[in-house]
């Protein structure tokens, strides 16, 4: 990483032309990838990345440039193209940096790069097996463990100079349950902030394995889901991911800022159902979209986002702070030096709330359960989205019938919002990956089991 005297010289450089704010992103990543298809290790990969971005503001301009020569020289070559691209200014600035240390709330027990790799393919050869022993159904299993290890530092010219480390660790395991004219894929992918010990205190990787392959083979013999206007209930976990596509990125400022989303203007207003609670937070112990500070330099923090209906914040920052006069969020991330940072989720979720399950399915009449969610796509300015279910199941007469596959949830953010009637008592969360202009960074979904009274499900 670079020292105090080489970010001071790319700071006072990237402020010569007249800009009024200047930043250095450095990064020393490593990274692995161990992949079994069908018994058989396919591809052992370690990869590095290196390098800097640096960014200048003059108002509401903004010029990013990155390079992976992290030298005196080459910091300060990258400073003077984005100083050039700002402005025509003639200035002197003057940089001082204090150092500061950030308390880690995320340990770590045992490095991934420490664990020999016998027992990194153990790992996965026992998923794979316990993944088969579910049916003769299964045909096929992938299975990847994946993990990487971030230094980052983070200096400016108001004088931040701050370091942190991110641990990552994480199992994505495939199973494909094949019939004689179709197959039915089910997916698992469990991961924390944290090292391999995530195997040992966290997650169980073999049962893991058995859930994803018992969904494949339970969608293989489910019928086609009929389409229609129905009560849906959503079950926890990755259910939360309809929350963060159809409702969080319209409230993140990448959005809001430039008017691009449903929520504009409406802070303090009821835009959700009374027993809605929604809140991103980057501060929970370990977990996969959490960090000590920002991609900015910002300590995270927890922050509600709808309260008993309530919009109560918006997640900002820093440049969108500017352009829309509230303060920075501790919401700014990026994929990695090449990325400019943006307002993005780190572990978003509904929060519990006091209905029991059971009583849930009980009173829902005839309906939809989504056990498990799938991908979608949505327009965070209209709010408009479709969602398909990786595993679901009628709901008769208050009691979960057969399974059926095919489905589709169709909505808008506000609305599904607006109808949810019912919220469990137990949350929990699963992983994923979200894409945005600041690239693929680690995400948290969540939500308790939750029943929207009326949603559009496409069928076949």
């Amino acid at each position: 990483m670079i020292s105090k005297r080489i970010a001071e010289a790319a700071l006072c450089a990237a402020l010569k032309t007249g800009g009024d704010f200047a930043e250095i992103f450095c990064q020393d990543k490593r990274q692995n990838m161990l992949t079994l298809m069908d018994g058989h290790i396919e591809n052992a990969v370690t990869a590095r990345i290196h390098g800097a971005g640096i960014r200048v503001y003059c108002g509401l301009n903004s010029v990013y440039v990155h390079t992976n020569d992290t030298t005196l020289a080459g910091l300060t070559a990258a400073a003077a193209k984005a100083a050039d691209a700002i402005g025509d200014a003639k200035t002197q600035a003057q940089v001082s940096l204090v150092g500061s240390v950030v308390p880690n709330i995320h340990p770590v027990a045992q490095l991934p790069m420490d664990v020999p790799g016998r027992r990194r393919a153990n790992l996965l050869k026992n998923a794979q097996k316990a993944a088969c022993d579910v049916s003769q159904e299964i045909k096929q299993v992938q299975a990847n463990l994946l993990d990487w290890d971030s230094e980052v530092l983070i200096a400016n010219s108001e004088g931040l100079f701050v370091q942190d480390r991110r641990v990552y660790t994480r199992m994505a395991l495939a199973a494909v349950a094949a019939g004689s004219n179709e197959n039915q894929t089910g997916f698992a992918g469990p991961g924390a902030l944290m090292g391999f010990e995530l195997f040992e205190t966290r997650v169980d990787p073999e049962g893991e394995a058995r859930a994803a392959a018992q969904r494949a083979v339970t969608m293989l013999h489910a019928d086609n889901c009929p389409g229609g206007v129905m009560p849906v209930v959503i079950d926890g976990g990755f259910g939360g991911v309809i929350f963060h596509e159809a409702c969080g990125h319209s409230l993140e400022a990448t959005s809001v800022a430039f008017g691009n989303s449903e929520f504009c203007g409406k802070l303090g207003q009821q835009i959700a159902s009374p027993v809605v609670t929604a809140i991103d937070d980057g501060t929970m112990v370990n977990e996969w979209g959490s960090s000590n500070l920002d991609d900015e330099g910002n300590p995270t923090t927890r922050l509600v986002l709808i309260e008993k209906g309530i919009l109560k914040n918006y997640m900002v920052d820093r440049l969108n702070s500017r352009r829309m006069g509230m303060p920075v969020t501790g919401s700014g991330r990026r994929q990695d030096y090449t990325f400019a940072p943006t307002s993005r989720m780190r572990n978003t979720y509904i929060a519990a709330g006091t209905d029991d399950e059971g009583e849930i399915i009980a009173t829902c009449g005839d309906g939809l359960y989504a056990k498990t969610m799938g991908g979608g796509s949505v327009n965070p300015a209209t709010g408009e989205f479709n969602f398909a279910v990786d595993e679901g199941y009628l709901i008769r007469d208050g009691k979960i019938d057969k399974p059926v596959r095919g489905a589709m949830l169709i909505g808008r953010g506000g609305e599904i919002l607006t109808r949810i009637d019912r919220v469990g008592k137990k949350m929990w969360m699963a992983q994923g990956m979200c894409g945005s202009s600041s690239g693929s960074v680690p995400t948290n979904v969540g939500q308790p089991m939750i029943r929207v009274t009326s949603l559009t499900v496409g069928g076949r």
